[in-house]
């Protein structure tokens, strides 16, 4: 007899809760905010992403460079 357990993680991470509560938010006229600004958590997401491409790509040019 085996017992698996299975586990995933995911679904809404930190960024995301915080842009459904800055959405919640101006939509309710709590905040006067730009609807630029209320999205900007989804920018923290972005640019994380954005920022590991770049380093891997200096440090395979680098490595491509100094490796001739």
């Amino acid at each position: 007899m085996s017992n698996k357990v299975s586990s995933s993680s995911g679904g809404v991470g930190f960024c995301g809760w915080l842009t459904i509560a800055f959405i919640v938010l101006k939509l309710t006229n709590y905040i006067s905010w730009s609807w630029i600004w209320v999205l900007c958590p989804l920018w923290i997401s972005l640019s994380v992403v954005l920022l590991i491409i770049l380093i891997i790509a200096i440090v395979l040019l680098f490595s491509c460079i100094v490796g001739n």
